[in-house]
């Protein structure tokens, strides 16, 4: 099953994210990913979260701040940034 990525958060060194996403039978869900930017060899998961079912993508979210640990700071670093 495909899903359409809705968003997706990354830390400020780019070495992380977490992907917001729509399944095509219309339920959401995350899951998060890391990079070693100095090897270039792309994205890998690392949160096996993506089988979670979330009503909305706000649920989502509010799921990925409890269980991604970095994630509530990227958050506030990025408004902070978007702020300014």
């Amino acid at each position: 099953m495909s899903a359409v990525v809705l968003s997706s958060i990354e830390t400020f060194e780019g070495d992380r994210c977490v992907d917001i996403f729509q399944r095509e039978d219309g339920t959401f869900g995350f899951d998060e990913f890391r990079r070693d930017p100095e090897t270039k060899t792309g994205w890998f998961r690392t949160g096996h979260f993506e089988n979670d079912v979330f009503g909305s993508s706000e649920d989502a979210l509010e799921e990925a701040k409890q269980r991604v640990i970095w994630l509530d700071e990227a958050l506030k670093n990025l408004a902070e940034h978007n702020k300014n």
